[in-house]
């Protein structure tokens, strides 16, 4: 598709790493613009990427095609608010990051039938590693959506849902996904402590085997539950811990932390609509 000219309103890290992706994907730096209120941000980013940047919000918008919204939540009806003349004038395709905030709202406050796609990336974005999911509004069009999905593929992989509701199920998967991973690791290095290991080799061990059950699990083609069969031999070591998760609930646990945190997920989206 032809290069588009893009500005992030916000220098956050979710925004630099995109940001990074973007830049190693051959997109030319002058056409990226980025906004903030802190002016060593600003020149942090310009010096590391070239890009352009401003202080002022609406002068970035009037000067691209799409608008990424990678500001806190609790700050985005203002910011949004802000830029609402700019955007009704210019009418830029825009791409919000921000996790809670709903298309309507962003409608809502922008104040016009604007084209918006909301999206749900996680923290590996930072690493290059991220997952996206992606919900595009009413009027977005295919051409818009493939520019959407071009920024946030700068940084992983993208998924599309088409029931924005679908999104709070997102977050719970893989917006907060991480976070259980870690918790995961940091307990298996305490059980290795435990078992006589100093903590450094523990620590080595889980982050290495994590990571090559990640690489096994994405580069080949079988379900997470037949590779879990391939390397559980009847009767051995991996059978038996497998059965202690099993027989402490492990299944029921994770169905019941991943409905609570796609509960929240719709909570903090009601609490974020009411600005």
């Amino acid at each position: 598709m032809p290069q588009q000219s893009i500005a992030f309103i916000g220098g956050g890290n979710m925004a630099t790493s995109l940001v990074g992706g973007l830049i190693g994907n051959a997109t030319p730096p002058d056409t990226i613009w980025v906004t903030d209120p802190e002016s060593d941000k600003l020149e942090a980013l310009a010096d590391r990427f070239g890009v352009r940047t401003s202080a002022d919000n609406e002068t970035a918008v009037r000067r691209v095609e799409t608008v990424v919204l990678a500001v806190k939540p609790q700050v985005m009806a203002e910011v949004v608010r802000g830029i609402a003349g700019a955007a009704r004038e210019h009418r830029p395709l825009i791409v919000s990051i921000a996790a809670g905030v709903r298309i309507a709202d962003l409608a809502r406050w922008l104040g016009y039938d604007a084209a918006i796609v909301r999206t749900m990336p996680n923290t590996p974005a930072l690493v290059g590693a991220g997952a996206t999911g992606l919900c595009a509004g009413p009027g977005v069009s295919a051409e818009q959506r493939s520019r959407a999905e071009a920024v946030l593929r700068a940084a992983g992989i993208t998924v599309w849902v088409e029931d924005e509701g679908l999104l709070d199920a997102v977050t719970a998967v893989s917006g907060s996904g991480p976070a259980y991973f870690f918790a995961l690791m940091e307990q298996m290095e305490e059980a290795g402590a435990a078992l006589g290991l100093d903590r450094e080799t523990a620590r080595r061990l889980v982050l290495q085997t994590a990571l090559g059950a990640a690489r096994i699990a994405t580069e080949g083609d079988d379900p997470p539950a037949v590779l879990r069969a391939k390397v559980t031999s009847p009767g051995g070591t991996t059978q038996a811990a497998l059965e202690t998760f099993s027989a402490g609930g492990l299944e029921q646990l994770v169905q019941r932390a991943l409905t609570a945190a796609r509960d929240r997920a719709v909570e903090l989206g009601d609490q974020l609509g009411r600005q």
